[in-house]
């Protein structure tokens, strides 16, 4: 699989990893890795959080609409 960022400026890449939103192909360039917290707990509470962020990889499209606000 090729980075699909890459294709689009005209460059061949591969896919080193799949964005977890929309399944993107992406290389190491346009791949962004962004830890999450986990809960865990019953309806409706307790809820607590998990000791270890889950690490998750986005496309920057994905990253800037649930990261960056005000855009």
């Amino acid at each position: 699989m090729k980075c699909y960022y890459c294709a689009l400026e005209g460059k061949e890449s591969e896919a080193v990893a799949i964005c977890i939103v929309c399944g993107m192909g992406l290389c190491m360039d346009h791949a962004i890795r962004k830890d999450i917290d986990l809960w865990e707990g019953g309806y409706p509470l307790p809820s607590k959080r998990v000791k270890a962020p889950l690490p998750r990889i986005l496309c920057p499209e994905c990253y800037a609409a649930l990261y960056e606000k005000g855009k």
